[in-house]
């Protein structure tokens, strides 16, 4: 029986940041100007071990969790990822594994490996099709090639529903939304839009920022017809629309026009072991040090049990229900996102 929090709302998906590093420098996530060469990245003994990982997951599986996201950080540079996805495809419960990657390092001996291990499911980051958007994104001068040719690695390799994520930001890529959405029209990937959001302190986020999914659904529905589809299960975030045409179907996110934190059913594990109950959290839970504390199996399961039971944060729908004149909530210090992953 699935654990629920203050709110009445079950845990059933935990995402896990397995490295803090990564090889783009996103500008809205790890910007040059703070995640430079005089950035401290984590070292391997303050990360969490596969075994911690694996522990930590084979509890949260009695209290109700069945799907795993493997995060970043670009969870790719993390050595011998494939043992690790073996050890959690493993533990009873456990039934959807999926690994959150730019796919710039997804090479066709990776991709089987991954496979090979039990991940089945790939969501890729990808902002623009065209070269001069994309690296202006990722800042490293990552051709827009390399992230296309490790979704056909995957893709050879068998992997199945396969996701391209798009955040857009207005004034950045959003002249990029419909030729993203008929290059992969009839491919079989499932493209999914993400509003621009406030996680981390230094995206430089601003509500003017954000181009709506209404007029993201809007701007692919002139040129594309769509029609609304179901969700796939209760609390998924994405809006999932099909194209008339058969030509598959996109999902679009709005965590800031239309926020979903009542349906929010998502814990997040970041690489040093922090346990955070929601994306915008200011801090986490030290479960690193619990772990390495000799905790038996039980006191392990019931912190987290209480942990949840605790839960009642719902950020995304406070901040658009401030008050005027009272001061704005995204300014409020918040875990990176490269911490924890999206």
């Amino acid at each position: 029986m699935s654990t629920l929090d203050a709110l009445g709302r079950p845990l059933h998906d935990l995402r896990i940041s397995v490295t803090d590093r990564c090889n783009f420098r996103c500008v809205y996530c790890m910007p040059k100007e703070v995640f430079n060469s005089q950035h401290r990245f984590l070292g391997r003994s303050e990360l969490l071990s596969f075994e911690e990982i694996t522990r930590l997951v084979r509890a949260s599986a009695q209290l109700g969790v069945r799907k795993i996201r493997f995060t970043g950080g670009e969870p790719l540079v993390r050595r011998d990822l494939e043992q690790l996805i073996a050890m959690v495809a493993a533990i009873e419960g456990i039934d959807d594994m999926s690994l959150t990657t730019n796919a710039s390092l997804l090479s066709a001996e990776r991709a089987r490996q991954l496979r090979d291990a039990g991940l089945e499911r790939i969501n890729v980051s990808l902002d623009a099709l065209d070269d001069a958007t994309f690296m202006a994104v990722n800042d490293v001068g990552v051709p827009v090639v390399e992230v296309l040719r490790g979704i056909d690695n995957a893709i050879a390799a068998g992997m199945r529903n396969i996701k391209v994520n798009m955040v857009v930001k207005k004034g950045l890529n959003e002249h990029a939304i419909v030729p993203m959405a008929k290059h992969f029209h009839g491919s079989g990937v499932i493209l999914r839009f993400i509003e621009f959001m406030d996680v981390g302190n230094h995206n430089q986020w601003q509500h003017d920022s954000v181009l709506s999914a209404s007029e993201i659904h809007r701007r692919i529905h002139r040129e594309l017809a769509l029609e609304n589809i179901d969700p796939n299960y209760p609390g998924e975030v994405a809006k999932r629309w099909r194209y008339c045409d058969g030509g598959g179907e996109i999902g679009i996110i709005a965590s800031v026009t239309q926020p979903f934190c009542g349906d929010c059913h998502r814990a997040r594990l970041s690489a040093v072991g922090q346990l955070y109950t929601c994306l915008f959290a200011s801090g986490g839970t030290d479960l690193r040090q619990v772990l390495r504390s000799g905790v038996s199996d039980e006191a392990l399961l019931a912190q987290l049990r209480a942990l949840w039971s605790a839960r009642s944060d719902r950020y995304s729908e406070q901040r658009g229900r401030q008050p005027s004149g009272t001061q704005p909530l995204q300014f409020r210090p918040k875990v990176e996102m490269s911490y924890i992953g999206g």
